[in-house]
């Protein structure tokens, strides 16, 4: 499933070297919901670790990411994780404000806006 959203780039965190052949790097997003601000990180991995290098904290982006879940069993329970896989970073204003100081943040807080590529969702809402 594919999805995007935009938000401000709240942190970034420093490429991660998880094995010889994997590797990885976090951000968070802030994302305005009415009276409450929802903070949720993304991870991007592999080559597109450095798709933070053009952006700064406080920048609005737009992101499109994957989500996953998986299941994990540990000591015979069951755990669940899921994933906020990044696979393009933009910058939300729509000109290129890649290492130039900050966006300014929106005079109003707006609801999140998620989009859906997945032409075949058969839900009835």
């Amino acid at each position: 499933m594919s999805f995007d959203i935009q938000g401000k780039l709240h942190e970034i965190f420093a490429e991660n070297q998880v094995s010889d052949k994997f590797r990885k790097r976090e951000f968070v997003l802030e994302i305005p919901d009415g009276s409450y601000t929802q903070y949720a990180k993304f991870q991007l991995t592999q080559d597109k670790c450095s798709l933070l290098d053009q952006f700064q904290k406080g920048q609005e982006v737009k992101v499109s990411f994957n989500l996953s879940g998986k299941p994990f069993v540990k000591n015979g329970e069951t755990l669940y994780f899921t994933n906020l896989q990044a696979w393009r970073l933009e910058a939300a204003n729509g000109g290129g404000n890649f290492g130039g100081a900050p966006a300014s943040a929106p005079a109003q807080a707006q609801a999140p806006t998620f989009y859906s590529s997945d032409a075949d969702n058969d839900l009835p809402f």
